[in-house]
């Protein structure tokens, strides 16, 4: 069960923003983008470098990355630590399949590390397709399903998503680096040794990926390889069909490489027929009927997981505001931090659930802390006097919406629920109404979690399962108090979430 920490001694720093940083070591090249987080949630990217050093080069041949591209990369990576100091960045830097692979990939962590002062950190397949999908996917509704392709150098990744959020990752051991250096495939192809290539890769996919899943017969393409394939498979397009793609790969293959360098980057050129092959191969067992080249990716991915740490922290500082004005008005300290604690458990046990963002966490978390301090005022409609003390309060780490809404919510911890045909609540647009009742309803929860306020509740664990919601308690004492206001409150949740709330205890 999740505590909330105390506030810290440490004063509000009054410094500029903080600055985060992506660094992604590739099979072709290594990247740094440097962002600053705006006030509305989301990115200004302040600089961007790619280097084409291809820290993948010979490394899938001889299973090791050479002495003179190690020295490239810790080169590279000096600089860009470097760049980084100087903006004051916060900076995350991930390797893929290159150093996935490479077996001195430790002496080449430990020169990173020594030489350029960063810590370097070797992700895996799936953990690559995660961070490509979160930046991919950023604001797309929570219904719509989506299939999105990255084409590495050594490595593709395909993932299924609703909404933001993946459902299923996996990573192809094949990419267009790595096609390229088994195939030669750098020169014009011949028929016999396109056919090959393209056998070479049916079977990659095949061995990684399920026949059959459920997806979209669109996808998302992310990486450069796959922006190269479609604007030249659709003249220019952003979006190419599985027919295209194909006549693509073929067209390509009987390029000479001076030929791909006048229609391709040259930084590309050597590698975008095995890319081809790839897409096509991709598409024709997805059974994928279109591709669209989108622009975001593994660094967006890295920067909104390093924005979503600051949200973290932010949540903290929500929580330490709230629990001093708790203690300025006098309130019951250890039954407000263990319902606290409660309310975020449900809030994170039931995320597939609620489906609300992140940024709600923090929302549900002072709201829960504080739902009583209207004692102060008076025990009768306390619920009431709660709700005009933190409409009214200065709590840093919400803004003005998420304040009225922590208020809105701990108002309704007791006695009526938010129901649209309320006066107080019409000015509540549909979004914001339904956040709120989901909060409220874990809230209800929590609280009936601890009526007797004798943190009798030593943890909770909460499940979906079919029409039901299944709560398991562990106790240090008896629950009767709390039973029985959890009965009250299973109607309520039902109405919410569709769900019929099950519990089950065990005294420890």
């Amino acid at each position: 069960m999740r505590k909330i920490a105390a506030p810290s001694a440490t004063t509000a720093s009054t410094s500029r923003p903080e600055h985060l940083a992506a660094i992604d070591v590739g099979t072709n090249a290594v990247r740094l983008e440097i962002a600053r987080p705006l006030s509305d949630g989301s990115l200004e990217t302040l600089h961007q470098e790619r280097d084409p050093i291809r820290p993948g080069e010979g490394v899938f041949e001889g299973g090791a990355m050479p002495r003179p591209v190690a020295d490239r990369l810790v080169a590279v990576m000096r600089r860009y630590a470097a760049l980084c100091r100087r903006d004051g960045a916060r900076v995350r830097a991930v390797a893929t399949s290159a150093l996935r692979e490479a077996r001195n990939q430790a002496e080449v962590l430990r020169r990173v590390r020594r030489e350029a002062g960063l810590e370097l950190e070797v992700i895996s397949g799936r953990e690559e397709a995660r961070l490509i999908c979160l930046g991919v996917l950023r604001g797309r509704p929570r219904g719509v399903r989506s299939l999105v392709l990255d084409i590495g150098g050594g490595s593709t990744e395909v993932a299924t998503a609703r909404g933001e959020e993946p459902d299923a990752l996996w990573s192809v051991s094949v990419g267009a680096v790595r096609l390229t250096e088994i195939f030669g495939s750098a020169g014009r192809l011949r028929k016999a040794r396109l056919a090959a290539m393209r056998a070479f890769t049916a079977e990659a996919f095949r061995e990684a990926l399920p026949p059959r899943f459920p997806h979209p017969r669109a996808a998302l393409g992310s990486s450069g390889t796959i922006g190269a394939v479609v604007g030249f498979a659709a003249g220019g397009g952003r979006r190419a069909t599985f027919r295209e793609v194909r006549r693509a790969a073929e067209a390509v293959a009987r390029m000479t490489p001076a030929e791909r360098r006048r229609h391709f980057d040259p930084r590309r050129a050597e590698i975008v027929a095995a890319g081809a092959v790839i897409l096509e191969g991709a598409m024709r067992h997805l059974r994928l009927d279109a591709v669209a080249a989108v622009d975001t990716g593994l660094r967006n991915g890295v920067l909104l997981d390093l924005l979503r740490g600051a949200a973290a922290r932010q949540d903290h500082t929500a929580a330490e505001a709230a629990l001093a004005l708790g203690r300025r008005l006098g309130f019951d300290e250890a039954h407000a931090l263990q319902v606290g604690a409660l309310a975020v458990t449900l809030f994170e046990d039931l995320a597939p659930l609620h489906r609300l963002p992140a940024a709600a966490r923090r929302v549900l978390e002072a709201a829960a802390v504080l739902h009583d301090v209207g004692n102060a005022v008076s025990f009768h409609r306390h619920h009431k006097h709660t709700w005009y003390l933190m409409a009214h309060a200065d709590l840093p780490g919400l803004d003005e919406r998420e304040r009225a809404l922590a208020a809105l919510v701990a108002r309704f911890h007791r006695r009526s629920f938010p129901e649209r045909r309320r006066e107080d609540l019409r000015h509540l647009p549909d979004a914001e109404l339904l956040a709120l009742r989901k909060l409220a309803s874990l809230l209800r929860v929590a609280n009936a979690l601890d009526a007797s306020h004798q943190r009798a509740v030593r943890s909770v664990a909460a499940t979906v399962r079919g029409g039901k919601v299944n709560l398991a308690l562990r106790s240090r004492a008896p629950l009767d108090l709390e039973l029985w206001d959890l009965a009250r409150e299973a109607e309520p949740f039902r109405r919410v979430f569709r769900k019929r709330l099950e519990v089950g205890a065990a005294r420890r």
